[in-house]
């Protein structure tokens, strides 16, 4: 069938969709309420709702402390190696622990001494802010002997690495990037950014919290040396859950963690009063895991995991494709402007579409008036003007996206938005 706005061109391609069956393996209550926020936080997979139990109810309430000989202690290697799966890392090259941005602190600080003279610390404008702060902080605590550089993009969406190789030289500590960008959703070629700041003598670390579970990643056989990434989007892990990071296997006895916990001593059990270093990955845990919050993780890393990143690649493709497709015929005589890369071999799973009025546009979307529309779709915002939807191949179809798409544009057609204060929520 020839591409069409039509909902039944939507509907063939769900009807054709191999991964359709796996939509019902999360839990869905409300057939009008579009989720398109994947990107920010994945649905609830219904299979963690009794495995949530049986670690509360048999695990806690009936073993105690116990657990932690019946599992608990290893659970952040054991999370790890499965994890590593997906991102193309060894077993033992992946950690489940703490939060993406104290992953990121560790790392960053931990490559910047090892990095000796070399001072500077290459970065992007696109980078995740908190990125950015915990950036700015490391090199505080160090002394303030490195410097922070922002490469800047020309077009508000792409970097070319072009640029980069312009950037990177002798002085260059590490390049800290994330490959997927949250608001344009532009994807670096990471294998490419990788070799051009080996060639220079620099380290890199990406932060994967946007790519991984939608992107295809080989960070071993690429020869990355850091990353860190959460578990609480694509993944499907649960709000708050814990983050990962990962240490290329040749740097992990080189580098010397800045914050020395209980949990990365080489025997936490023996007590010792002077901190000795734990070989390889385990060096780079703190303290105590989370393990109610870890428990969330497992049974969507084990859907991912059936299904295989590069047929989720696949689909994410199909319904960003289409999505800017509709925007394209839809929304751009509204005034909307396409905020990503239209070449999807650089772009990631989620859409930026961009309109002056994006805030109050997404506030129609969210919480319609009474009696003007029964469905909702939740998108989120980011400032200045981007609206984002989100693709979550596992359970996004694509008469959700024409649905929404569809919704969009009645919005802007009958002037809705208009009834809704500019005043923007804490949480967009």
């Amino acid at each position: 069938m020839k591409k069409n706005t039509d909902h039944k061109y939507a509907q063939e391609l769900d009807s054709q969709d191999p991964l359709a069956e796996y939509r019902n393996r999360f839990y869905i209550d409300d057939p009008d309420l579009l989720y398109l926020d994947g990107n920010s936080l994945g649905r609830l997979p219904q299979a963690t709702i009794p495995h949530l139990m049986d670690v509360v109810e048999n695990q806690w309430g009936k073993n105690l402390i116990r657990g932690w000989n019946q599992g608990w202690f290893e659970k952040p290697i054991q999370l790890g190696s499965k994890l590593a799966k997906l991102i193309g890392a060894e077993p033992d090259e992946v950690l489940v622990c703490d939060t993406t941005s104290v992953n990121l602190f560790k790392l960053t600080a931990a490559a910047l001494q090892y990095q000796g003279d070399r001072s500077i610390l290459l970065s992007d404008e696109f980078n995740f802010p908190s990125d950015l702060y915990i950036f700015q902080g490391v090199i505080e605590l160090l002394g303030n002997r490195h410097r922070l550089h922002l490469l800047q993009s020309e077009d508000s969406i792409t970097i070319g690495e072009e640029l980069i190789q312009d950037e990177i030289n002798e002085d260059t500590a590490l390049v800290a990037l994330t490959q997927v960008a949250f608001k344009s959703a532009f994807m670096y070629q990471m294998e490419e950014v990788t070799r051009l700041t080996h060639q220079a003598g620099g380290l890199v670390l990406w932060d994967l919290s946007h790519s991984v579970g939608v992107v295809p990643l080989k960070l071993t056989e690429w020869g990355v040396d850091l990353a860190v990434g959460c578990t609480y989007k694509y993944l499907n892990g649960g709000p708050g859950a814990p983050a990962f990071l990962y240490v290329r296997k040749e740097l992990q006895n080189q580098l010397k963690t800045p914050i020395w916990g209980w949990f990365a001593d080489q025997s936490p059990f023996e007590f010792n009063l002077e901190f000795r270093p734990a070989e390889g990955i385990n060096r780079f845990q703190i303290s105590t895991p989370h393990i109610l919050s870890m428990a969330g993780i497992e049974p969507a890393l084990d859907i991912l995991l059936e299904v295989g990143i590069d047929t989720l690649r696949e689909k994410s493709l199909q319904q960003t494709e289409y999505l800017i497709y509709l925007a394209q015929e839809w929304l751009i005589p509204h005034g909307f402007q396409i905020g990503s890369p239209l070449d999807g071999t650089r772009r990631g799973s989620h859409v930026s579409l961009r309109h002056p009025e994006a805030y109050r546009i997404c506030r129609a979307m969210i919480d319609p008036t009474p009696g003007e529309a029964t469905i909702r779709v939740i998108p989120d915002f980011r400032t200045p003007d981007n609206i984002r939807l989100g693709i979550a191949p596992l359970y996004t179809t694509f008469s959700d996206i024409h649905r929404a798409l569809f919704r969009i544009k009645t919005i802007l057609e009958v002037g809705s938005y208009l009834e809704y204060s500019k005043q923007q929520l804490k949480v967009t």
